[in-house]
Parts: C-alpha cells; structure tokens; sequence
C-alpha cells in the first residue's frame, strides 16, 4: 500500500528531472540545428553586389561552424522579385534583394526612401536607419506583413538616366519611354521627372532598347557594364534622381526560428558586407565603369540642371500622398 504512492513520486521526481534537463540542454540543441537560407537577388554574376553576399555567407558560414549557410542565386534563378516577397510572406527560408519602393506596397511610408532627392549621400542614409519612424516601418514590416529586414545598409549608388540623347531638364525627357520597376514610387518618381515609365523585369531591359520598344533606362553605374547597356544607348545623364538603398528581406517567422546568437551574427554580418560593398561602389567601382564608358564611346552629360530636377521629382511625394512622411523622417535625421 505504500510502495505505490512512492514509486509514483520516484517516476515523477525523474520525470521532472528528466523536463529539467532537456530544458536546460534545449538552447544548446538547438543550436547545434542546421539552417538554410536561400538568397535571390536579380542582379548578374559580374555586379558587385554578388561578391558582396557572398562574402555575408562566407562570414556567417564560419561564425555558425557550418551551421548557418546562405546560398546565394544571381539573375532572380529563384523567380521574379515580387513573387519571392510572397513566398518570403508565408514563412519560405528565403531571401530577397530588394528596395523600399517594393516594400511599400506592405507599408506604404516606408516608400518615400526610394523617391527622388530623398537620401543623397552614404552618410545620409546612415542617418535614416535610426531614424524612429523608419524603425517603426521596419517594425511593421515584420509583425504584419512577415517580411524580416536583416539590415538596409547596401547602397547601389545613385541612379541616372541613360538614353540615346543629351538629357540636361526634366523637359528632355518629355516623351521618352523609361524603363522602371513595378512599384509606384518608382512609376510616379519617373513620371514626376519628365519621363513615361515603363514597368519592365531587369533582365528584358536589353531586348526591349535593341528593339527600340523602351527608349532609355534609368540605373546605376554599376548595371551598365554588367548588362552591356553600352551598346544601345549613347548617353549617360548625372541626374543622380534617386540614391538607391537595398533592404535584406527574409522571412520573420523563418527568423525567428533561428537561435538568438545565429540571429545576430546574420544582422552583424549583413551589415558589415554591406558597407563594404557601399563604399567600394561610391569610392572606387563608379568611377571606374564612368571612364570604361567613355572609352566605349558613351557621352556623360554632367551639366544636368540638379535644381530643376528636384523641384519636379517633389510632385511624386505629392501624388502618393507621402509628402508628410517624408518631412517627418527628414526632421529626425536633420535634412532640410
């Protein structure tokens, strides 16, 4: 008669030590797990971008031991981009290169970091990143929409107009068809300038000019050589529209499986390769392709009336109703 109730106890002061131990063995488990991230950008194999991620997955590689590993696809081999943020969305191990333009179609504020004049330099968009209101953007974007920003720290460089004639006002471009992504800071960013935007994938850009059916591009430095837009277009035109920086999105549930010291070093090392990558761009890479251009015969317009350009590019923040958002952010980070 009193065997049982002991024999019960024993079972249950094991079982509690048992619960104990798998509890305080559960962090270690679990960071002996494996992850996998599958990282898609659109860019080519040739941009510096790629060798950007591929130094994050070689750093996280080492840090994780192997336990972390990011593979990264060029060329959008995983899919166009605005079909990955949807996969990205319902929880897939998947990454994507992308921009606030895109993003804005979650939450719609976060946009006006891809409008024209907005972030100019480096510095500038150093600023923006602690800048409360864009957190409280970033916030949003993973508790609603499940899109996890790792870190906006990659900067493409500035943007400009490339065509086969001189573009120097927001007039030249009056009738011009320019290829832009389907996102609409983007179109109306264009529009705003002078241009007829066109919606277009990146890599349909070189049939679409060799068959006259779009009659520029508007891209960075950097897109030119690695997409040899220099053999069907003539002109590259400063106009420096749109300072274009890239977000890291993977997925905030796929996130936050991941054990909190791999969740760091994937932050950390984002954001080390992507002032790296930044400043190699900035300092070194788009002087490099500007005089290659000129030696393949392309003409640089630099005497681009920059005022005129801004006081146009304004109409776009007032299309989309984000003229406000924008003067709110620009307070925080002390832009006049």
């Amino acid at each position: 008669m009193t065997f049982q109730p002991r024999a019960t106890a024993a079972r249950a002061l094991v079982a509690g030590a048992a619960i104990a131990l798998l509890g305080a063995l559960a962090p270690t488990a679990q960071a002996q797990q494996s992850f996998q991230l599958k990282f898609n950008h659109v860019l080519g194999p040739k941009e510096p971008y790629h060798e950007g991620f591929l130094n994050w997955a070689k750093r996280v590689d080492e840090r994780t031991k192997g336990r972390l590993k990011i593979e990264v696809f060029h060329s959008a081999a995983l899919g166009k981009e605005e079909d990955i943020l949807e996969q990205i969305r319902q929880g897939a191990n998947i990454g994507q290169n992308t921009d606030s333009a895109r993003l804005g179609n979650y939450v719609k504020g976060i946009a006006v970091m891809n409008g024209p004049y907005f972030a100019e330099t480096i510095e500038e968009v150093a600023k923006v990143a602690d800048s409360p209101t864009v957190k409280g953007w970033v916030d949003e974007l993973a508790t609603r929409h499940g899109l996890q920003v790792v870190c906006f720290d990659w900067v493409q460089g500035a943007r400009h107009f490339f065509t086969n004639k001189p573009v120097r006002r927001p007039e030249d471009l009056a009738g011009l068809r320019i290829r832009t992504p389907p996102a609409p800071i983007w179109q109306e960013s264009i529009r705003a300038l002078g241009a007829t935007p066109v919606a277009l994938a990146f890599g349909e850009m070189y049939p679409a000019l060799q068959q006259k059916v779009m009659d520029g591009v508007e891209l960075v430095y950097n897109n030119i050589p690695a997409g040899r837009f220099y053999e069907v277009l003539k002109y590259v035109n400063e106009t420096r529209h749109i300072m274009l920086v890239n977000f890291e999105a993977i997925s905030a549930k796929w996130f936050s499986s991941l054990p909190p010291d791999y969740q760091k070093v994937l932050v950390e090392e984002c954001d080390k390769a992507g002032i790296e990558t930044s400043k190699l761009i900035m300092e070194k890479l788009e002087k490099d392709v500007k005089a290659d251009l000129k030696k393949r015969g392309m003409t640089v317009v630099e005497d681009v009336d920059l005022a005129a350009f801004k006081k146009a590019g304004e109409k776009a923040y007032e299309v989309l109703k984000i003229s406000d958002a924008k003067q709110k952010v620009f307070q925080e980070i002390g832009k006049k």
